[in-house]
C-alpha cells in the first residue's frame, strides 16, 4: 500500500506552483532570492511535516522566518565577538 498523506516536500513543490504568477512577476535577480529563500523551508522538511497543519504555507513560512532569525543571531553573536 502507498501513503495517503504525501511528503511535506511535495507540498512545498505545489505550493511553490501556487506562487508561480507572483515569481514570475520578479526581475531575474529578485527570482533568484525568492527562490534562495523558498528552498530554505526544505531544512525544516520533518519539523513542518510534525506541524500537521492543513494549510501548508504556514510551516513553510514559519521556517523561513526560523532560518532567518537564526541566521540573524549567528551574525549578532559574530559581531559581538569581533568588537570585544
Amino acid at each position: 500500500m502507498g501513503r495517503t498523506i504525501p511528503s511535506f516536500r511535495m507540498a512545498t513543490v505545489e505550493e511553490l506552483k501556487d506562487w508561480k504568477e507572483f515569481r514570475n512577476e520578479l526581475d531575474k535577480y529578485n527570482k533568484r532570492l525568492f527562490d534562495r529563500m523558498y528552498a530554505t523551508c526544505h531544512l525544516y522538511n520533518s519539523a513542518c511535516m510534525c506541524a500537521a497543519n492543513p494549510i501548508r504555507i504556514n510551516p513553510i513560512f514559519m521556517s523561513i522566518i526560523f532560518h532567518h532569525y537564526v541566521t540573524i543571531r549567528e551574525l549578532r553573536r559574530k559581531i559581538r565577538e569581533n568588537h570585544i
